[in-house]
């Protein structure tokens, strides 16, 4: 299972980067492939202007689509996502998320802004495809905590939802391989027959 994390913060040490690489540890402990994209390493102007054939946002973009998993992390401002993230979406295909698993993670100041993730991230993931959108992970800055030496701490509550969700997406992957390995070939309901 290859597994990309998508670093929607526009700051280089953050709760959203330390609550994004929790998942991706656990995801390498269970054998995934892991690989980070920050977008605030994407060229800005490419972003702001659309430019579509720029080489950062091709070389994004083909990262995007060689993941089977995609697990977005941004910060919370105003109750919505990052503008980082969002202009990296608006420059992803329509199509790019078709046929894949997202884990949304988001961090904030206060509880009150947990539902960005459902209300304003979300619908947008939804539509470029993505096939399967597990339920988001929001942590407050009490929730993750930055020591002064680049590493964190996460509450045990936060921690647990992160060890579930890691579960849930490797569950799914191994339920999709076994499901596509082909045990039984499809037949056709015209060939479909019924003995008494």
């Amino acid at each position: 299972m290859s597994v990309l994390l998508i670093a929607g913060s526009p700051s280089e040490r953050s709760r959203t980067a330390a609550l994004l690489r929790a998942v991706g540890e656990r995801l390498s402990l269970r054998g995934a492939q892991v690989s980070e994209l920050r977008v605030r390493d994407l060229s800005p102007q490419a972003l702001l202007l659309a430019d579509f054939s720029h080489p950062s946002v091709l070389q994004a973009t083909a990262q995007v689509a060689a993941a089977d998993v995609l697990v977005v992390a941004t910060p919370v401002y105003k109750a919505a996502y990052s503008g980082v993230l969002k202009v990296f979406l608006d420059v992803l295909p329509q199509d790019a998320l078709k046929g894949k698993t997202v884990l949304p993670l988001a961090t904030g100041g206060s509880p009150h802004h947990m539902l960005a993730l459902d209300y304003a991230l979300r619908p947008v993931l939804q539509s470029l495809g993505a096939k399967s959108i597990l339920p988001g992970i929001y942590a407050t800055d009490a929730q993750v905590v930055l020591n002064p030496e680049e590493g964190y701490t996460i509450a045990p509550d936060i921690s647990a939802r992160l060890d579930e969700a890691v579960n849930s997406l490797v569950d799914d992957k191994l339920w999709r391989t076994f499901s596509n390995a082909g045990r039984f070939s499809p037949v056709p309901f015209s060939q479909v027959r019924c003995s008494v």
